[in-house]
């Protein structure tokens, strides 16, 4: 769902506030989770959890339309750019909890004499009842920032004709073209790396990987390599809210691929040291954290206007298929040419992030603190 959800973001624009949706949303998200829960026990729950499954994944696609629609409503610009790397360190807290910490409570259970399926449901229990409890909270607690409204419908025209009257106008922006082309290009090297590095890390030796264990894996890349793309990130944040984003626009992209060339020494050495390989896959997140703040701030620069979170939810879409397009096809480029030969793939398709980073427009006080 999130790189359709462009499709349906006009509506949330449209009807009822950013903090409407907001509430309702992990409201839907936390009921999805209890119903996956009940249904687990169940003899034929693939099909009723599969059903819940996609109605929070749609909630969660249109909870991001509007909290990020809410975040660029509630904020100032400069607050927009020094808080970019805060929410890259929740993304990566909330995806660590969810993809580690759940795991770990559901084996916990199991091992303590619960079946698996009453293991896992429990432990859809216990996220349902956080997320109704955050629904709660944000009920009471979240701002309603003034901006926060419903977009204005024009005179004479219905919700359908308004709807695709506000998709046309993202694609009628000046240089649109080029701002696709960046949204697609930025991050095409990154996007075939860092799905072959997992692979890569495990791969034995003679097949041109590291021959590490799972628990090594889980270690340098979901630990070390988690905490310096946070630490990339918020650095990128701060750097941006001092000196504007077109000041800082070409250090992040060289900084963003330059710690590439760690892969190309991995993999022509192969070494067993793991504070080595640590060192390597650290200084490649810190870049690609680093860079990819620019990014995140392009996107938001882009989204200026009346719909700014339609237009956010259409570049955020295209975002999406421009990770998703190049990472499919890096598994069949790494067979083809080895990993020596991949990473050196790697260094070439990093041309495209730089051309697109010489074409762009930016103003060179956006993202800046006011001075005094």
């Amino acid at each position: 769902p999130w790189v359709i959800k462009p499709l349906w973001s006009p509506f949330v624009d449209l009807l009822r506030t950013k903090r409407f949706w907001i509430i309702v949303m992990q409201l839907a998200i936390g009921g999805s989770l209890a119903c996956v829960a009940l249904t687990l026990p169940a003899n034929n729950f693939v099909r009723y959890t599969l059903a819940m499954f996609w109605i929070m994944a749609f909630s969660s696609a249109t909870h991001d339309i509007a909290a990020d629609g809410f975040y660029m409503l509630g904020l100032s610009t400069p607050e927009q750019a020094a808080f970019v790397g805060v929410r890259t360190v929740f993304y990566r807290v909330a995806t660590i909890a969810s993809k580690g910490g759940l795991v770990i409570l559901a084996g916990t259970l199991h091992q303590r004499g619960y079946p698996v399926a009453s293991a896992w449901s429990v432990t859809f229990v216990v996220v349902g009842a956080f997320f109704l409890a955050l629904c709660l909270y944000h009920f009471f607690i979240l701002p309603r920032p003034e901006a926060d409204r419903s977009a204005p419908l024009d005179k004479g025209r219905g919700v359908v004709s308004e709807y695709f009257r506000i998709i046309t106008l993202f694609f009628r922006q000046k240089d649109i073209l080029i701002i696709i082309c960046f949204f697609l290009f930025y991050r095409f090297a990154e996007a075939q790396l860092v799905k072959m590095v997992a692979p890569f890390l495990l791969d034995a030796r003679e097949k041109g990987g590291l021959g590490l264990s799972t628990a090594e894996v889980g270690w340098i890349y979901g630990t070390v390599g988690v905490v310096a793309l946070m630490l990339g990130g918020l650095l990128g944040g701060y750097v941006i809210y001092r000196n504007g984003l077109k000041f800082w626009l070409w250090p992040m992209v060289i900084v963003m691929h330059l710690p590439d060339l760690a892969f190309v020494y991995l993999s022509h050495a192969q070494p067993e040291n793991l504070w080595i390989i640590g060192a390597a896959v650290a200084f490649e997140q810190f870049g690609y954290g680093f860079g990819f703040t620019a990014y995140t701030m392009f996107m938001i620069m882009v989204s200026r206007g009346e719909y700014k979170t339609v237009f956010y939810a259409i570049g955020t879409g295209i975002m999406a298929l421009g990770m998703m397009l190049p990472a499919m096809s890096s598994g069949w480029i790494q067979e083809k040419l080895g990993y020596i030969h991949f990473y050196y793939w790697i260094l070439l398709t990093t041309i495209p992030s730089f051309i697109v980073t010489a074409l762009v427009k930016i103003d060179p006080e956006y993202g800046k603190k006011a001075s005094g």
